[in-house]
């Protein structure tokens, strides 16, 4: 089993990594410090994982919500159905909220857990590649508003992440895809090695290597891990790991969450911002290629949606989290893992990257 540690002093928590780990009660049972859990999921992941989580659970009074499954269900409404579940079972400021499922369920079971009583304990037993490798580390979490993706949440850490490469068996082929295009952002955002490694075993990931998801997995969480340690609020650096979400998030929001996977727009997203990288002559031609070519490897768009248009896309940019004081900011790349924070483009960059990223009608 690979351990790795976020580091943030007395709320550190480590993140387990390994097969088979939905059958170690042990495990899961050390980072409980009451006598009460209630597991979130969804009517996917249930029926394939809960009795395994339950069983981890004996001896300990549990209850569990199934909740809608999809970035549509992601929202104020869907999230009373945890804190009815909270308070129906009288569970006290001692309990457990243990999230088990992807970064819907995540995301959702983290704001529960930051906000019932002001503050529970929480587990993050990710399912889906791109939990494990993203959302279920950092403390991000939240729920999406008719305006805007994830405008709504909390930092809230959990007490562990337990992420067992067993489940990633059953995740459907765009699934997999969809939590690729976050691994391909490790890369490109500060590690070129890891790029070329990518660029090598993109077939072993897509065929579900054992050895390859792991090294990916483990990889991509250190990865997170120090950037968050070192910057938990997004004060600086850690808004690196945006690469591709400002454009990817006006994607989904345009088309209807849940239309596109949240991988599947950050994947296009990224292309959009190498793109514009190269346009602005910060990306050389062979790098903004190699760029799109892996994106397009791991089976992800290369190109934004034909029905989204450029103006339309300003106006969704316009409301992210990383406007400030009216400007927004964008992850752009000086090359393969280079990426900067920068508000020094003009508008006419902006206007030549997304017209020449949305796909033809």
């Amino acid at each position: 089993m690979t351990t790795l540690t976020v580091d943030l002093g007395e709320r550190s928590y480590p993140i387990y990594i390994d097969n088979g780990l939905l059958g170690q009660a042990d495990l899961l049972k050390q980072h409980i410090p009451g006598n009460s859990a209630l597991i979130v999921s969804n009517e996917t992941v249930a029926p394939l994982y809960l009795e395994k989580t339950q069983t981890m659970l004996s001896g300990l009074k549990h209850e569990a919500v199934i909740l809608p499954d999809g970035e549509k269900y992601k929202n104020l409404e869907v999230l009373n159905q945890i804190y009815d579940g909270l308070l129906r079972n009288r569970f006290d400021r001692n309990t457990t909220v243990i999230a088990l499922g992807g970064g819907v369920v995540g995301d959702m079971a983290g704001f529960a857990a930051a906000s019932y009583q002001r503050g529970v304990h929480l587990i993050q037993i990710p399912t889906t590649l791109l939990s494990q490798v993203d959302s279920s580390v950092g403390g991000k979490t939240g729920v999406n508003h008719a305006l805007g993706k994830n405008m709504i949440g909390a930092f809230y850490q959990p007490r562990a992440v337990i992420a067992d490469i067993d489940t990633l068996d059953t995740l459907p082929d765009r699934e997999l895809s969809a939590g690729l295009a976050e691994i391909i952002k490790y890369g490109l955002i500060c590690d070129k090695d890891f790029f070329n490694w990518l660029q090598t075993n993109m077939s072993a990931l897509l065929q579900r290597d054992k050895k390859a998801l792991a090294y990916a997995i483990e990889v991509s969480c250190q990865t997170k891990a120090d950037i968050v340690a070192a910057d938990e609020r997004e004060s600086g650096r850690r808004a690196l790991l945006n690469l591709g979400h400002t454009f990817g998030h006006a994607i989904e929001n345009g088309m209807g969450y849940g239309e596109w996977l949240h991988g599947e727009a950050v994947g296009a997203g990224m292309c959009m911002a190498a793109i514009m990288s190269n346009q602005m002559g910060w990306m050389d031609d062979d790098e903004t290629r190699q760029t799109i070519d892996l994106i397009e490897q791991a089976k992800l768009p290369v190109k934004a949606p034909a029905s989204l248009s450029a103006a339309t896309f300003r106006e969704l940019m316009s409301v992210d989290k990383k406007v400030i004081d009216g400007v927004l900011r964008l992850v752009l790349m000086k090359g393969i893992g280079q990426s900067v924070v920068t508000s020094d483009y003009t508008l006419d960059d902006l206007n030549k990257a997304l017209e020449h990223s949305i796909a033809q009608k």
